[in-house]
């Protein structure tokens, strides 16, 4: 008890003679309130806890900002490796070990059942197909009405699951262990949130879907004369003239048959993605890996689609080849499946904004040609019309779609080349910590 007060002082006086390693020095870094990957557990506690694999991990810092330059700060060569620390020193949920997520993953479809579901997406093609067929020879509304309606169910299942489904990037209402009432009311919630977030791009699919059916007859009634005669526009008395469905059965059995290469596309593009996800060494490698791909998949849609209008174009009765018209229909078709691929991988609010680009770009074309009928205000309808009497009414939504669809593509390359795309989506978070972090250095 009489020993020298100062000791400890004089301890601490010949503590930094003594030379240490670097090593120790980051040993010592990554213990206590110090260190950094403790402080990124805190922070990501549920993405960790939640996450299959590091992988997921991975993409998860990725999606929250984190990229390599970020990680060596914490003494790592890329994400995949930070993932990787701290996908062994945090516990999965259910206190299983590693070895428990893996085992409560869902198991691989056999090839029969994978093959009759991609023989179902083949449905909606070959119903559109038969109900035109169908009306034209009874000439009976009825039947065409019965088949659009079993058209549309066909095509639900297949927007609903699969590699065109979006029901997993909806979010998940939260499922606490309290009452029932509360899960009903987050399930109510969710079903709301959900409801709100398609409603945009349902409103946009719509409208372009209404056009490709009576929108180039519409026009052609607005802009009255066509024929490029010279002098001054005079559109005359509003008369579309006769309606023709041609047209649009051709367009309706095109998008209809399109469904399946673009599943097929869809899913290459997925797998192939996600093998690449698990083989990159870093964000930069397997964004230059992925943004190949996402053009390959776009590019095999298109190639698919000129044997499904000439398909069409067969089974429809009196569908004339207009190059221009089938155009059109391409390229809505490619607009559509591009907006999809976007809103499967989590990336709604482009799709919907590359649709409603689309859609503002027809509707402006239909109010400057209303708006040419106005007195004093034909010059609004001068560019329409010289288009129209060039290339024909069905112009308008071969560029517009067209000019949406390219735009959308280069978007997709760099957003879906993010490794944040390619996984679940995020759980809720719960109510109470995990057990190792609860005694936790603050």
């Amino acid at each position: 008890m009489t020993g020298p007060a100062p000791g400890a002082s004089g301890a601490r006086r010949e503590q930094p003679s003594a030379p240490a390693s670097a090593h120790e020095r980051g040993a010592k870094a990554r213990r206590g309130s110090v260190d950094p990957v403790r402080a990124l557990m805190h922070r990501h506690r549920e993405l960790c806890a939640r996450a299959v694999d590091p992988l997921e991990i991975a993409a998860g810092l990725e999606a929250h900002g984190v990229t390599d330059r970020t990680a060596a700060r914490f003494r790592h060569r890329d994400v995949f490796s930070l993932a990787e620390e701290l996908y062994a020193r945090v516990p999965r949920d259910g206190d299983g070990g590693d070895d428990a997520p893996r085992q409560e993953s869902a198991p691989a479809r056999p090839r029969i059942v994978r093959a009759a579901l991609g023989l179902l997406r083949l449905l909606p093609g070959a119903l559109a197909a038969a109900t035109v067929i169908g009306a034209h020879r009874t000439g009976a509304v009825a039947v065409g009405a019965a088949g659009a309606v079993l058209t549309a169910g066909a095509l639900w299942p297949c927007l609903r699951r699969g590699p065109l489904g979006t029901g997993g990037r909806r979010g998940r209402t939260s499922r606490r262990a309290g009452r029932s009432a509360d899960r009903s009311a987050n399930r109510f919630a969710g079903l709301l949130a959900a409801l709100f977030a398609a409603l945009p791009g349902a409103l946009c699919t719509g409208w372009l879907l209404a056009y490709a059916a009576c929108g180039d007859w519409l026009l052609a009634g607005l802009t009255g004369r066509t024929d490029g005669a010279p002098g001054p526009y005079d559109p005359g008395p509003f008369d579309p003239g006769p309606y023709d469905p041609a047209a649009a059965c051709e367009a309706a059995v095109v998008l209809g048959l399109a469904v399946a290469p673009a599943a097929w596309c869809a899913r290459w593009f997925a797998v192939r993605a996600r093998r690449r996800l698990a083989a990159s060494s870093g964000l930069e490698e397997f964004a230059a890996g992925v943004r190949p791909l996402c053009a390959a998949a776009a590019l095999a849609f298109l190639l698919a689609l000129p044997p499904l209008v000439l398909t069409a174009r067969l089974t429809v009765p009196g569908a004339a080849a207009d190059p221009t018209a089938e155009a059109g229909v391409a390229a809505l078709a490619g607009l559509l499946f591009l907006a999809r691929l976007l809103a499967v991988h989590g990336f709604r609010a482009a799709a919907a904004t590359g649709t409603a680009v689309a859609c503002a770009a027809e509707a402006a074309v239909l109010g400057a040609a209303g708006a040419a009928r106005l007195p004093g205000c034909a010059a609004l309808g001068e560019p329409v019309r010289r288009l129209a009497a060039a290339h024909g009414t069905a112009a308008v939504p071969a560029v517009a779609c067209g000019a949406a669809a390219l735009a959308l593509l280069v978007y997709a390359c760099a957003a879906l080349s993010r490794a944040s795309a390619h996984t679940a989506p995020p759980r809720p978070p719960h109510r109470h910590p995990l057990p190792s972090l609860r005694g936790a250095p603050p």
